[in-house]
């Protein structure tokens, strides 16, 4: 390479093996694609890794969310706890059913939902009349449905403080959905994400701890959720159903056999992938921790292992986000801003009539984040040029 020409440091790669490459093409040298033994065999080495009886293999997270939305009971104009600081995925699941998410604002250190916010949400939305008015949109939901659900997530692979929220819930029948989709091998309070709620959700996006391509996963332990998705995803098809026999209005939700073949593999080496994965956030934290304008990430007490899924820090207040990112791409160091809020995308506004200073925790985080390049593969030679570029940059 020319030495002037700045080595490219990509968001995220893939890490990919001869033995998952393999596994795939094993797949593709049969006539059997979909609906085989890959499936069979992906779904049960994770029930066997997260100890519940249903796992079911779908073609996204998103999908997976949405048939968790729907298995609830989740519909037109009901009304749905969840947090505006995630992936719009979250928030999209319950609008596909024309629901009307309700946002409570996030923990300022781990940007997950405030649980004491949550409990008081729930209270005055049951209550009803003014109280209930304050946590509603402006426009959207006047003649809104019966609280639902809860639906927490797991931001940037550290659990949401989970025991108040499933406390809350149980108090008032309410489903827990736990978008577990950045966070898999994660612990809180030594127990798993995905499974701290009625219904637990992993995605396997090429950037997450484990990649199937394009796929996600369903995790529950509750037999008539679990029993309702699996024939959700697979076109409405109940249980004693023939091929052309559907008992529901379902979706082509499936995963592929060529996608569970790869996640199949990767599972095997989950450990060594979160291994490597915190040694590059170590890598991080230990050159950034005394930099003079930005907040490395904070890992509270109740997450006894993180699962990071991407490395997000903050800025100082005042620090010009896009003239940073600008120089870092300038250099060659791919960044990007993490989340934007979901309230205030053009969508979320025009529905609901969002605007700024609505959540301002989420709105500050908004501000601030910075994704910086991550995965699984990346040397400390790249960790060093990522970190040394961004020091002289501010």
């Amino acid at each position: 390479m020319n030495d002037s020409q700045p080595r490219k440091i990509n968001m995220s790669s893939p890490d990919l093996s001869a033995e998952d490459r393999s596994a795939v093409m094993d797949v593709v040298n049969t006539n059997w694609l979909s609906m085989g033994p890959k499936i069979r065999a992906f779904e049960e080495a994770f029930r066997s890794l997260i100890g519940l009886p249903y796992a079911l293999g779908v073609n996204s997270g998103t999908a997976g969310l949405h048939l968790a939305a729907v298995a609830a009971g989740i519909r037109d104009g009901d009304l749905v706890i969840t947090t505006p600081f995630s992936f719009v995925a979250s928030t999209n699941a319950l609008l596909y059913e024309r629901a009307v998410p309700v946002y409570v604002d996030v923990d300022p250190l781990t940007g997950n939902i405030d649980p004491v916010g949550v409990r008081q949400a729930v209270e005055d939305l049951l209550a009803g009349g003014s109280e209930a008015q304050r946590w509603l949109p402006r426009r959207g939901a006047e003649h809104h449905g019966a609280l639902k659900a809860l639906l927490p997530v797991d931001v940037f692979g550290q659990p949401a403080d989970m025991d108040p929220l499933v406390e809350a819930a149980r108090r008032h029948d309410l489903t827990v959905i736990e978008d577990s989709c950045e966070a898999l091998g994660a612990t809180y309070k030594d127990r798993q994400a995905g499974t701290l709620g009625d219904v637990g959700v992993f995605a396997f996006y090429p950037n997450k701890q484990i990649t199937t391509g394009e796929g996600g996963l369903i995790v529950t332990g509750d037999e008539h959720l679990g029993t309702m998705m699996d024939a959700l995803r697979n076109q409405g098809r109940a249980p004693g159903d023939q091929w052309l026999n559907h008992t529901y209005l379902g979706f082509n939700y499936r995963m592929d056999e060529m996608s569970a073949a790869l996640g199949h593999s990767q599972l095997k080496r989950l450990d060594s992938f979160l291994e490597a994965r915190q040694r590059v956030a170590d890598w991080y934290n230990d050159r950034l921790k005394n930099v003079s304008g930005v907040e490395i990430p904070k890992i509270v007490e109740t997450t006894t292992r993180m699962s990071w899924f991407v490395y997000v820090i903050r800025l100082a207040a005042g620090v010009d986000r896009a003239a940073v990112a600008k120089r870092l791409g300038e250099q060659g160091i791919a960044v990007r801003p993490y989340f934007l809020p979901i309230h205030l995308q053009p969508y979320m506004v025009e529905r609901f009539g969002y605007c700024e200073g609505d959540f301002p925790v989420t709105e500050d985080l908004g501000r601030r984040g910075l994704a910086l390049p991550f995965s699984s593969v990346m040397c400390e030679e790249e960790v060093d040029i990522v970190c040394r570029v961004l020091r002289s940059v501010l």
